[in-house]
């Protein structure tokens, strides 16, 4: 349920790459991808793009609070050509984050099944019984004092995944109004998490292109 719904205006819309199938773009933190049900959410990604390019569809999303690479299509074709590489896992994401205290091990993966906390939604929760399988694999960047940088690579795509499988270290994401605790929260004034980089093929070529787009924090 959103409050108080106040998404950036600058920059309003960031383009990363476009041709005539395909269209990457830098989502700002606190834009939702698409429109929420309640007309004063209707701000969103996909409307700003459409005001641009009105044959663009999404595929993928980002939370709102999430910033980072995304990807769209400009045609039917391409939309299907692209959901299949995603439904398949044919594509490489690559996410920075800040994340509370230390980590003790370099590098790892956490490896827990999701699913929706449904009294509690939209957050998600561990559940080894009904959960379906996620893998997040990780890599420590730097050391700040109170908090670690950390390179986090999911295999699978699942709804705040890489925010759960933080939390279920002991190292909730800073920022983080769904999950994490009130000293993590306070520590920055935003959810310090941002997709850095999308490999796809593109749907038309196949060319294997990687675009990248560095975090504000």
């Amino acid at each position: 349920m959103l409050v108080n719904y106040n998404p950036p205006m600058s920059p309003y819309l960031t383009i990363l790459f476009q041709d005539d199938d395909l269209l990457i773009v830098n989502k700002p933190s606190e834009l939702l991808t698409v429109p929420g049900k309640d007309p004063k959410h209707a701000d969103s990604l996909i409307n700003r793009v459409n005001r641009v390019f009105p044959t663009a569809r999404i595929v993928h999303r980002l939370d709102m609070a999430t910033s980072g690479i995304l990807c769209l299509a400009m045609n039917k074709a391409a939309h299907r050509h692209l959901s299949m590489q995603f439904q398949e896992r044919e594509t490489a994401k690559r996410y920075i984050a800040r994340i509370f205290g230390h980590l003790e091990a370099e590098a790892g993966s956490v490896d827990l099944p999701l699913i929706c906390d449904w009294p509690n939604r939209p957050k998600q929760m561990v559940d080894h019984d009904r959960g379906k399988p996620s893998l997040t694999h990780f890599k420590i960047l730097e050391r700040e004092e109170n908090a670690t940088r950390v390179e986090l690579t999911p295999i699978t795509g699942r709804s705040h995944q890489l925010r759960v499988h933080m939390l279920s270290l002991g190292h909730p994401i800073l920022g983080d109004r769904l999950y994490a605790h009130k000293e993590a929260l306070a520590a920055a004034p935003r959810l310090q998490l941002h997709a850095q980089m999308l490999q796809l093929k593109h749907p038309v070529t196949e060319q294997v292109l990687t675009f990248e787009a560095e975090p504000e924090f």
